[in-house]
């Protein structure tokens, strides 16, 4: 059983950092790749970045692309979202979430397992 458990997220000035936090549990990963992704309300969920569990390698979508960076701690089989410069239009729930296979996906259909979201709030 997949589970996936994210740290919690908080209000933040414009401009800011947060870092989240997705632990994963219930096998091993190395043949997965992890994906971000957030959604804010009344919109759809919307990709955020993916890595690339065996390599590290990372993809971005282009409004976070230089601001957010996704990294892995292999010994906590944790995946960490590293958030820049924040922006008021960066509130939103973020998930976390795992898609099996070494190809680096955009689209939350794509994943099967999900963390429980975490509230970021950015101030303007």
């Amino acid at each position: 059983q997949v589970q996936l458990v994210e740290s919690e997220g908080g209000l933040v000035q414009a401009g800011g950092s947060l870092r989240l936090s997705c632990a994963a549990s219930g096998r091993s990963f190395s043949s997965y790749c992890i994906g971000w992704f957030r959604q804010a309300p009344g919109k759809e969920r919307e990709f955020v970045g993916a890595l690339r569990w065996s390599s590290g390698r990372t993809i971005y979508a282009e409004s976070v692309e230089g601001r957010f960076t996704i990294s892995r701690d292999n010994a906590k089989n944790t995946v960490y979202l590293q958030m820049n410069s924040l922006k008021p239009e960066d509130t939103a729930v973020y998930y976390c979430a795992v898609s099996q296979g070494l190809l680096l996906k955009t689209e939350p259909a794509l994943y099967a397992y999900w963390g429980q979201g975490t509230q970021v709030t950015v101030s303007s």
